[in-house]
Parts: structure tokens; C-alpha cells; sequence
């Protein structure tokens, strides 16, 4: 059996300072991604829809609470490496929809999608 691995507090601090990258295959050709972990103070300020709107509104509002959070984590690597930068705001909004999701799944650490579509 191995030995269990646990992290440092160190090791858990200086996630949020590391620039982690991946490249993502998207129809046939690469898409370069950096982005870094954030710390609650670096969390875009959003506030969770209310309970009494639809589903769809809801989903909607997680949506962009996703989206915000993925611009943050991709802005703050940018900051640290401009020379990696690929993605900003001004790009990310005109991205089709299924890559903004497989981009981030990634970033968010919910899997990444192999399908081309939903």
C-alpha cells in the first residue's frame, strides 16, 4: 500500500500563486489556457438568485457566477504571466458557447467534456 500524501498549510497557501496551464483540443486545433486558484478575497462579489425565480433564471445567474470566476482566475494568471496571456474579457464573451463551457469545466476543475456538443 502507498503512503498516504498530505498537504502542507505552505503547500495549500501557494496554490493560489501558482499558474497552472492546459491546452485544450477543440475542433481540431489547440486552444493554450492559464489561469490561477484564487483566495476568498479575489472571488467576484455576486450574490446566489433568489429562490422564488424560475430554473431557468436560476441557471442563467449560475451561469454568469461561473463565468466571472473563470474571467478572475484567467485574469489573475494573465497578471502574473503576460506573456501566456491568450484569454481575456473582451475575448471570452465572443468564444462559442461550447468552448466557454469545455474552458470552464477545466478551469473550475468539474472535468473537462470530450463531447463537441451538449
Amino acid at each position: 500500500m502507498s503512503e498516504k500524501q498530505i498537504w502542507t498549510l505552505d503547500e495549500l497557501a501557494s496554490l493560489t500563486e501558482e499558474i497552472q496551464t492546459k491546452e485544450i483540443e477543440y475542433k481540431g486545433k489547440t486552444v493554450p489556457l492559464q489561469w490561477c486558484e484564487l483566495t476568498e478575497g479575489e472571488e467576484p462579489k455576486m450574490s446566489l438568485p433568489d429562490d422564488n425565480v424560475d430554473e431557468e433564471e436560476k441557471n442563467r445567474a449560475f451561469a454568469a457566477m461561473a463565468s466571472a470566476r473563470v474571467l478572475c482566475m484567467v485574469n489573475k494568471a494573465n497578471e502574473k504571466n503576460p506573456e501566456g496571456k491568450f484569454l481575456d474579457e473582451e475575448i471570452w464573451v465572443t468564444l462559442p458557447t461550447t468552448l466557454r463551457w469545455r474552458l470552464q469545466n477545466v478551469v473550475l476543475g468539474t472535468g473537462e467534456v470530450d463531447k463537441e456538443n451538449f
